[in-house]
């Protein structure tokens, strides 16, 4: 009986296996896609590149505290801190990140970095295509991943005039 057993589960198998053989293939269009994701498809939840982001001023929210790098498991993080001055002022606080890679050949994407910034200013972004042949172009520099100025404070500085008039700075602060 057993013997017979092995064989209807094979046949069960094999069942499953010809009937898709014989359904059309449903497959992404990646490379050749629509759109700025060419196809591809993803959750909002997805951990892709890392972001620094800017407050609402058009400031680095970075303040050099170090918690990301610390709380790295593969310490793929470097920082260097630097003090904000008063003609050049960078962040909101007294210090900021004058220096920020990030190593992508040993980042591991476990979001640890995100939840230990006390000020919210490292997020993952959607951002997945860094595949490279070359290892030293996988250290992303700080200028790589830091978020766009505010369309109020840009190279599009009349995008909102409503915002400029109401006491929002029409140019980037000096050093950001």
């Amino acid at each position: 009986m057993p013997v017979l057993q092995n064989i209807a589960a094979i046949a069960k198998g094999m069942s499953v296996t010809f009937r898709e053989m014989f359904e059309p293939t449903v497959v992404e269009n990646y490379p050749d896609g629509p759109g700025p994701l060419k196809g591809a498809k993803f959750q909002e939840r997805y951990r892709g590149v890392h972001v620094l982001q800017r407050d609402e001023n058009g400031l680095e929210k970075c303040v050099a505290c170090f918690l990301c790098a610390a709380a790295c498991p593969s310490n793929c993080i470097y920082i260097e801190a630097a003090e904000n001055t008063a003609e050049t002022r960078v962040s909101g606080a007294e210090r900021y990140a004058k220096v920020y890679n990030i190593d992508y050949n040993r980042c591991i994407f476990c979001g640890y970095c995100v939840e230990a910034c006390p000020t919210d200013a490292i997020t993952h972004g959607h951002g997945f295509e860094i595949a490279s042949f070359n290892a030293s172009n996988l250290v992303y520099r700080k200028e790589q991943m830091l978020a766009p100025m505010p369309a109020h404070m840009g190279a599009n500085a009349i995008f909102n005039r409503d915002e400029v008039g109401a006491g929002a700075p029409s140019l980037p602060v000096q050093g950001s």
